[in-house]
């Protein structure tokens, strides 16, 4: 018998690890016939919300965003999504940017697929349009290399323009491959690892990491990581970007 007061789940000052063990199901007004994980929130600090959703083949996520733009990203399986009017059939690795103010409607999907989404309040710029509806898709050939290392590469799924006050990307680490330094700096972090196995630094701790596993991470919380096994270790991940640093 497994005890069951072991996880590697850990929740701290400035960051975290949440592992699918400690999961607890939340209910979300028009998210129907799935089960909802919020996985990062401002409870316990943050500045976003990362939530994990498994549907059904009855389920359903529909809303409308208000102070806050929502990122939608396809784990497994796949759906109908409805967003600014336009439809379309998402599969694994597909996704789409719902900004403020705008409705969206996920169904018909496949029993069991997945949707992970990033919630951030959106902070106007003057002078730059409020970014709109922006479907795409994870691609390999699209994620030029880090740092001239060819084991690292970083795929950006958003624009990267000054309307936009987020960013989410797909960071994938070939064998052997590492960050080239420890980073410090404001961005906040929330990520999912989609493939392998890795062992990430926080704050001057040590933690094993790998599919499925989720981080948490504050500004300025030092932060360094590596691939470990015999596969690339590859995580989607958001940051906030583009605005003057201030105190809120």
């Amino acid at each position: 018998m497994e005890m069951s007061a072991l996880t590697r789940s850990v929740v701290k000052r400035n960051h975290a690890i949440i592992a699918p063990d400690g999961y607890i199901n939340s209910n979300v007004p028009g998210w129907t016939g799935c089960t909802t994980n919020v996985i990062i929130n401002e409870q316990m600090g943050a500045r976003l919300c990362q939530t994990l959703i498994t549907l059904t083949e009855a389920g359903q996520v529909k809303g409308e965003t208000q102070a806050s733009q929502i990122f939608f990203y396809v784990v497994q399986g796949g759906c109908t999504a409805t967003v600014g009017g336009e439809t379309r059939a998402l599969k694994v690795g597909e996704y789409v940017y719902v900004p403020v103010n705008q409705s969206y409607d996920f169904s018909q999907p496949e029993a069991g697929t997945q949707l992970l989404t990033f919630h951030k309040v959106y902070e106007p710029l003057a002078g730059h349009a409020t970014p709109g509806v922006f479907w795409g898709e994870r691609d390999y050939s699209k994620a030029p290399i880090y740092m001239n290392d060819e084991a690292l590469r970083i795929q950006e799924l958003l624009p990267n323009v000054p309307g936009f006050d987020m960013a989410v990307n797909i960071f994938t680490y070939g064998l052997g491959g590492n960050l080239p330094m420890v980073e410090t700096h404001i961005m906040e972090h929330g990520l999912m690892y989609l493939e392998g196995q890795a062992i990430y630094m926080l704050d001057q701790c040590w933690y094993p990491v790998k599919k499925g596993d989720s981080i948490w991470m504050a500004p300025y919380c030092q932060q360094w990581a590596t691939a470990m096994g015999q596969e690339p270790s590859v995580y989607i991940y958001y940051k906030n970007v583009n605005r003057f640093p201030t105190v809120k």
